[in-house]
């Protein structure tokens, strides 16, 4: 399955409601921090890959 590439984490939350779902449902803090790297978050994977990292060691 190829995974659509966007600009920034803006564009991705804009063209992907699975990708704008998924952020909504993220820590506070998760959001935040993705949104000052923007840039680097172009894809679900690239969204999903970047949270689990923010998140391991939360539970």
């Amino acid at each position: 399955m190829m995974t659509q590439k966007y600009s920034d984490l803006d564009a991705l939350l804009r063209g992907d409601e699975q990708a704008a779902e998924y952020f909504a449902s993220l820590p506070d803090y998760v959001q935040e921090t993705m949104r000052e790297r923007s840039s680097r978050i172009n894809s679900m994977l690239s969204l999903r890959d970047y949270a689990e990292n923010l998140t391991r060691g939360d539970n």
